[in-house]
């Protein structure tokens, strides 16, 4: 099926908002916001972590993990591609930054790499199908221990 040119527009816009109330969501904590934007049926691959193959399963371990984190996530110069009207795959640059205490010590840590996602259309709305995330850069504080392991049971 072919996509007209307003069509993929508007779908680029969408795809455009959908990440940035994603890292935005991410940020501020808001789990309710951040669901939604996520199909029931996507699956995560972060390298640190565990695949996490439902959209349930990885908010109760990004909640888990983020809970003592401030974090800031910057993604950009995005390349989406699209394979239907109501699929699209998208590669974002990201700089992320997590900021914690270990005991009473401030620690961070700072990545730099490329969030490879999938995106559908449905009932109206894109949503995430799915996400890979692939660091070409990371640095810490000396004796910063990270990442955080989730404590959920999956």
């Amino acid at each position: 099926m072919q996509i007209s040119v307003l069509e993929k527009l508007k779908a680029l816009e969408a795809i455009h908002l959908l990440k940035a109330r994603r890292d935005r969501a991410a940020d501020t904590k808001d789990w309710a916001l951040y669901e939604s934007l996520h199909a029931v049926d996507h699956h995560s691959y972060n390298g640190d972590y565990p695949a996490w193959t439902t959209a349930a399963e990885m908010i109760a371990n990004v909640r888990e993990i983020m809970k003592n984190l401030t974090t800031l996530h910057h993604s950009h110069t995005p390349e989406i591609t699209f394979e239907s009207a109501s699929r699209a795959r998208g590669i974002w640059a990201m700089k992320g930054l997590s900021l914690w205490k270990q005991g009473e010590t401030d620690h961070w840590f700072l990545a730099f790499g490329h969030y490879f996602e999938t995106y559908e259309k449905r009932a109206g709305e894109w949503l995430f199908t799915s996400r890979l995330l692939k660091y070409l850069h990371t640095a810490s504080s000396p004796g910063a221990d990270f990442p955080p392991r989730p404590m959920v049971e999956t």
